[in-house]
């Protein structure tokens, strides 16, 4: 049965006069699904299969492959069928499109967690309800940034949600690139162009988010960059190898792949999946925390 006004999406649910329940979500970086709630049991092997769950059946999305929810709200996959631990890893993006890359999901124990180092998930009380914060969110302690072995001049404040929930550092799979408030970004940004100023394609940004663009080769520009390391909270850190600190966004054209929070209309930090490649990515429920681990996880289909 269709119960209007459910809170957990972006815009309460809204009942039709054939009982069908509306609903409409807007994910962190801006995209949006909206179709009608169903009930479906997922099958997961022979011998194992999921009660009943809620899953959006999209009529209206810019995925076309469909979104597997795992954040912390109650009608994720990961609330509903009660999974206690899950992890990835992302494959390596390929310049040649035509390659499609696959990684690895692992729902429950993951054989590589031993070698995982562990940040603790910040929580936030259920009646704390801030105007930029998503308490759904997998939201981690970041610390610092380095380029090229130089810590960056930036304060640890800017990772941590402040009065009003800006500032948030958010782990998301779903997000393509990296997006940092302004003070993060423009560090950022002044620090590669220290590096390679005169290399930057002057006036061109791509999808209205990265503005740190080249069309020389992107290993050339990786050597003179270096190097990049997001730390966080417990001294874990991800390493971003230099040949990974570019993405070929257009023919000849490679990106830096981190843009302004601002160009998604949002007050959040996001760790995105294009800093996540060839990283195992554990998030333990049950000991509310994040793990990171090296990985190899590329096979070509």
């Amino acid at each position: 049965m269709c119960k209007p006004r459910i809170p957990d999406f972006t815009l309460p649910t809204s009942c039709d006069q054939n009982k069908l329940c509306h609903y409409s979500y807007f994910y962190a970086d801006g995209t949006l699904a909206e179709g009608n709630l169903v009930h479906e049991k997922i099958t997961l092997s022979r011998s194992q299969s999921t009660p009943p769950l809620i899953l959006g059946c999209a009529t209206e999305t810019d995925d076309a492959e469909g979104i597997l929810g795992m954040n912390l709200g109650r009608f994720s996959f990961a609330s509903q069928a009660k999974v206690q631990k899950f992890s990835y890893c992302v494959p390596i993006r390929q310049g040649n499109h035509s390659v499609k890359p696959i990684g690895t999901f692992y729902l429950g124990q993951n054989p590589n967690s031993r070698t995982f180092r562990y940040v603790n998930l910040l929580t936030f009380p259920q009646s704390q309800r801030l105007p930029n914060l998503d308490p759904q969110a997998y939201t981690v302690g970041m610390a610092g940034i380095k380029i090229g072995g130089k810590r960056l001049n930036i304060s640890t404040k800017v990772f941590r949600p402040n009065a009003g929930g800006s500032g948030q550092t958010i782990v998301d799979s779903g997000t393509t690139y990296t997006f940092l408030v302004e003070e993060a970004y423009n560090k950022v940004r002044e620090e590669i162009v220290r590096l390679v100023g005169p290399r930057l394609k002057k006036s061109y940004v791509y999808g209205g988010a990265l503005d740190m663009c080249f069309d020389s080769h992107p290993m050339e520009i990786g050597q003179l960059i270096g190097d990049m390391t997001l730390q966080f909270e417990n001294r874990v850190e991800i390493l971003i190898n230099k040949e990974r600190m570019l993405d070929e966004v257009e023919s000849g054209i490679h990106c830096v792949g981190i843009g302004r929070s601002e160009s998604l209309g949002i007050a959040s930090n996001i760790i995105g999946n294009f800093h996540q490649q060839n990283i195992w990515v554990e998030f333990d429920l049950r000991n509310r925390r994040v793990g990171f681990g090296k990985g190899e996880c590329t096979r070509q289909v």
